[in-house]
C-alpha cells in the first residue's frame, strides 16, 4: 500500500492511501481537476511524478490533431 502523509499541526497527522480513485491533477492548458491512473502514466517506463503533465479529455482533444500523434 502506498500512501501520502502529512502533518496538520504538531499534535495531528493525516494518511491517506493512494488508489486509482484519489489521485488527481490539473490540467495545465484549462486548470480543470484531472482523475489519475498512476498505473497508467508509470506503464511506459517514462514516467515521474515532476515533470509528467495530464490534460484534460477536451483539452487532449484539441492538442491531439496537431501534434502528429495517431
Amino acid at each position: 500500500m502506498f500512501y501520502v502523509k502529512e502533518k496538520i499541526s504538531d499534535s495531528m497527522e493525516v494518511s491517506v492511501e493512494i488508489n486509482d480513485e484519489n489521485v488527481f491533477c490539473i490540467c495545465p492548458s484549462c486548470g480543470c481537476e484531472v482523475n489519475v491512473d498512476l498505473s497508467e502514466v508509470f506503464a511506459d517506463g517514462e514516467g515521474d511524478l515532476y515533470s509528467t503533465s495530464i490534460y484534460c479529455s477536451e483539452c487532449s482533444k484539441e492538442i491531439k490533431p496537431n501534434c502528429g500523434c495517431k
